[in-house]
């Protein structure tokens, strides 16, 4: 069709919080309609010496289940004990009995030093899993000195469902252990089609000494 004769119907429309704009093709141009949904506060996890904070449906307030089709977790000023330690992730299906949903996942980074150099982008083969049951780390290396932490975000798609697998993307900043700028960028799927009723996020070692993860539902 030529852009001249492209016409658009119904477009007075105005986006709020959490809603997108999507097109429609239709006989005589494009219809727009409305997507999404608000954004609804869950749960906030505020770490105090904590080796790690989990988010259980059922537990505490936690609505981890069909409610949403889509789930986020914001995480802010993730500090930890000790120097050079991974904040990480796993998934559970049995109510946080056990955390050990076989992943497959693929992660990226970039980072810069202090002084501008030494600016790269690169993958991490180290730092995916090929259906491992173990933690998949979200940032890497975070500095411990008392300035030092990470932020971010992720997002848990359908965690409810027993047709499909468990996908998720997160990405992170933080300063790391050798005084860079990084940001990782990480997703995957859990490989399952047992419901995920269960998140939980921890260190590799030591504690997470502060910092808060809030849970939010999208419907």
């Amino acid at each position: 069709m030529a852009l001249n004769k492209l016409k658009f119907n119904s477009l007075n429309v105005t986006p709020t919080a959490g809603k997108t704009v999507g097109f429609n093709s239709s006989a005589d141009g494009l219809e727009a309609t409305l997507s999404g949904g608000a954004i609804t506060f869950i749960k906030k996890l505020t770490a105090s010496s904590s080796s790690t904070l989990s988010f259980v449906d059922g537990s505490s307030n936690v609505v981890l289940d069909s409610t949403y089709k889509e789930y986020l977790f914001i995480f802010n000023d993730i500090h930890h004990s000790e120097a050079d330690r991974n904040f990480s992730f796993n998934l559970s299906t049995d109510s946080g009995s056990n955390y050990n949903v076989a992943k497959t996942t693929t992660h990226f980074r970039t980072y810069s030093y202090e002084d501008g150099g030494g600016d790269t982008l690169e993958y991490r083969t180290g730092s995916d899993l090929a259906q491992g049951t173990g933690v998949q780390s979200i940032l890497r290396g975070i500095k411990g000195d008392n300035d030092a932490s990470g932020a971010g975000y992720m997002h848990l798609f359908n965690p409810s469902s027993t047709t499909f697998v468990k996908h998720f993307i997160a990405v992170g900043t933080y300063m790391q252990d050798n005084t860079l700028s990084e940001t990782f960028y990480t997703a995957g799927y859990g490989n399952t089609t047992s419901a995920v009723d269960a998140i939980q996020f921890s260190v590799n070692s030591g504690n997470i000494d502060a910092g808060t993860i809030t849970l939010y539902g999208i419907n």
